[in-house]
């Protein structure tokens, strides 16, 4: 059988699918071809060292279970409204992508990271600017002087405090990645604040989530550049405790003010964009830029002109988490169970949250803006045009639902546009190869004009 390569250098070996079972899994599409049935497709599915995953990484001891090749049949998803189902023979003559191998290769790949701390291979950090040919690296002043209200307090209790940090930029192809500064009257720009759940991945061109800045400044001339700011990312036992809550909004707030007092952009100019937990942080940012408008203490720039939020983690309390929600459902997803107290989502919280405890995330409108708890009071009154992206399939659906409800009752529903790709997985527009990708950057095209 063939071996395909991890981005980490892992190989998964191809899975042979019981032709018996994909009438379970396939079903007609409308007009984008066949929808496969997560559920179903995993019963048609061989055990893989008792896992139900059927691309295991072969360092970690899985492999296909044994099967007639000459009797089994692949999936395959080809040209719209064509025949998803082929023999092995023309399975090899065939020159179209293997959409279900490549999404659980990297599906299994990204879960396995996520699930051990750690586990996510090396990553530039704030430490230092590493160089690449696709970015071009900075270095960010750190900006205490604009700190007050409630941040002033939390970062107090947190011992944190503004520093310098690196920011990457990223340029439409064809350009230089940083623009000349000071910049072009009217030109905008995207402030990209990456996903990783507070405490893995990067802003550095080698981070899984990359790809959606590189993508995002090919969409419109008039925004042909993206900075992405490598804020300092939160760990606790047994690693170290350092940079809770609000570090990363910090450098947050240092990247917008280089953006308008560095480069000179308009802040109505400035697009704040964050995938997952850079969703959560890019909500963090716009709040306290739009509560602390007209403050006197401090010289604070101007609220952006928009918001991009990209499967945005929205409650890092556990009020979505009940019977029935897609916390629970939606097992197909690349994040995988939430409750698990040995979890990635789970350190994650206890790292990001420090000294400040879990119980803190319930009602702060900072950490979790969609809580439904009784004493949440997040408002969006002042925020700027938003575009909110989902997925159909994945575990953050419905916290992002409750954001999408509440932003529409503060600031209209023609403020707020919402997006939600069937049966994708969350943060899907870091994987190009996903089909809801170019849809999706579609609308954010549509909606950019």
């Amino acid at each position: 059988m063939s071996r395909l390569s991890s981005p980490s250098g892992l190989f998964f070996s191809d899975a042979l699918i019981q032709p018996s079972l994909l009438s379970q899994a396939v079903s007609p599409a409308s007009c984008d071809g066949f929808r496969i049935h997560q559920t179903a497709l995993e019963n048609a599915l061989p055990c893989v060292s008792g896992s139900r995953h059927p691309l295991r990484p072969a360092s970690m001891g899985g492999d296909v279970c044994a099967a007639d090749i000459s009797t089994s049949t692949r999936l395959v998803v080809g040209p719209r409204n064509q025949n998803c189902i082929l023999s092995p023979s023309e399975y090899c003559q065939c020159q179209v992508s293997c959409l279900f191998i490549q999404k659980k290769r990297h599906v299994d790949y990204i879960a396995a990271c996520l699930n051990s701390v750690g586990g996510i291979p090396p990553l530039p950090d704030h430490h230092a600017i590493l160089p690449s040919k696709e970015a071009q690296g900075i270095w960010i002043d750190g900006a205490p002087e604009l700190i007050t209200g409630d941040l002033k307090l939390w970062t107090a209790l947190s011992k944190v405090e503004s520093t310098r940090i690196p920011g990457y930029w990223f340029g439409k192809k064809g350009i230089v990645p940083e623009p000349k500064i000071p910049v072009q009257v009217g030109e905008r720009v995207f402030l990209f604040l990456h996903g990783g759940g507070y405490i893995v991945l990067s802003a550095h061109p080698r981070s899984p989530t990359t790809p959606i800045p590189r993508s995002l400044v090919e969409l419109s001339g008039t925004v042909p550049h993206a900075l992405a700011v490598e804020y300092r990312l939160s760990s606790t036992h047994p690693l170290p405790d350092r940079h809770p809550f609000p570090t990363a909004l910090l450098d947050a707030l240092a990247g917008y003010n280089y953006l308008v007092n560095v480069a000179g952009y308009h802040p109505s100019n400035i697009i704040v964009v964050g995938d997952s937990a850079g969703g959560n942080l890019a909500l963090a940012l716009v709040r306290y830029l739009v509560e602390n408008k007209g403050v006197t203490d401090v010289q604070l720039p101007s609220p952006p002109g928009s918001l991009l939020l990209l499967a945005p983690w929205t409650d890092l309390s556990d009020s979505h988490d009940i019977p029935g929600s897609s916390s629970f459902t939606n097992k197909g997803d690349i994040l995988k169970d939430m409750t698990d107290k040995a979890g990635f989502v789970c350190h994650a919280k206890r790292a990001f949250l420090g000294p400040h405890g879990l119980e803190m995330a319930a009602t702060n409108r900072y950490i979790s803006p969609a809580s439904l708890h009784p004493l949440a009071n997040a408002r969006f009154t002042g925020f700027p045009r938003t575009f909110i992206q989902a997925g159909g399939a994945e575990r953050l659906l419905d916290q992002i639902r409750t954001l999408r409800e509440k932003m529409v009752a503060d600031i209209g529903e023609n403020e707020v546009t919402y997006y939600e790709a069937t049966d994708a997985i969350h943060d899907y527009l870091a994987f190009p190869w996903h089909p809801a990708c170019p849809p999706t950057l579609e609308a954010i095209q549509q909606w950019l004009a």
